[in-house]
């Protein structure tokens, strides 16, 4: 069984909601900082509540390595112990790492992010070096069940940079990642259709052409499970999100700030950021993601209607 069918499993029972521990030291209420050690063990802290409080409601987590690099070692610490909160209590991580490099590089990264202290149920990467730079990470696949999301088309301002270069054989580069994922998946098909390779696939805001255009994206794809960025803080909604979903699964929704920072959407008018107790921001997230989680179900439905 691999990871992404139990992915599937856990959207069917859960929603479609992925918490992204993107966490900065920044977004953290005053609480979490007074008496903490380092930065590092305040944003470790915080992950560990908001897990807590979300690990009935979120499909999946999404851990951005970035913010914890750039805390130095002990951010690294922070990261590996966050993965491991959420594997210790049977939820799903994504290391989103995005790396893409070819032959034994790529199988170290493989064997960093896929064993040992940073061990991950998922990976992000980047196709553009070409398919030897996916293909270190297979093994992963049939003896661990792992899985990844590899870039395909973003939600990031510069996505049509490169994303969107017509090919002289017709499409978009877009459009060749998404063929070549879709061919693994034939190769390696799960249980519930889907390959252990998915794709990632923004929910940009849209209207007009950008919702036919998802639309099509979606329907090309039938066989890639979607990791579907781009929701809340970066502008998509719920129904720009919906487009991408089939069958009421067949992705999961990430949402970091949002979630983040709810304890802060949440503040009474004229009250200081420093009452905010521990409890008081493990419960904002919680209802963010309940929120966030319930619309997309309602989005998915009518989509589906």
């Amino acid at each position: 069984m691999y990871n992404m069918d139990k992915l599937y499993e856990a959207v069917a029972a859960k929603g479609h909601v992925c918490v992204g521990l993107d966490t900065s030291p920044s977004y953290l209420p005053p609480s979490f900082l007074r008496g903490a050690a380092s930065e590092a063990d305040a944003v470790l802290a915080y992950n560990r509540a908001l897990i807590a409080a979300t690990i009935d409601a979120a499909a999946c987590y999404k851990v951005q390595i970035a913010y914890y690099e750039a805390l130095g070692l002990a951010g690294l610490v922070a990261y590996a112990q966050t993965l491991a909160a959420v594997r210790e209590r049977g939820g799903l991580v994504i290391a989103d790492i995005k790396r893409g490099d070819i032959a034994d590089t790529a199988q170290q990264y493989a064997r960093a992010h896929f064993e040992g202290d940073f061990e991950a149920d998922f990976v992000t990467l980047s196709p553009y070096m070409g398919m030897d730079s996916i293909e270190p990470w297979f093994s992963y696949t049939e003896t661990k069940g792992k899985g990844a999301f590899v870039l395909m088309r973003t939600s990031n301002k510069g996505m049509k940079d490169f994303e969107y270069r017509e090919l002289k054989t017709g499409g978009r580069l877009y459009d060749a990642v998404g063929d070549r994922l879709s061919e693994l998946a034939e190769i390696r098909p799960g249980r519930y259709g889907y390959g252990a390779f998915g794709a990632v696939v923004g929910a940009d805001p849209k209207s007009g052409a950008e919702r036919e255009e998802a639309a099509a994206v979606r329907k090309q794809r039938g066989n890639l499970f979607f990791l579907i960025p781009g929701y809340g803080a970066q502008g998509g909604a719920a129904g720009d999100a919906a487009l991408l979903l089939r069958d009421g699964n067949g992705g999961v929704v990430n949402a970091s700030r949002s979630i983040l920072r709810a304890w802060q959407a949440s503040l009474p008018v004229g009250e200081e950021a420093v009452a905010v107790t521990p409890d008081a921001a493990a419960e904002a997230a919680r209802k963010a993601v309940l929120d966030m989680r319930d619309a997309l179900r309602a989005a998915a439905a009518g989509d589906a209607g």
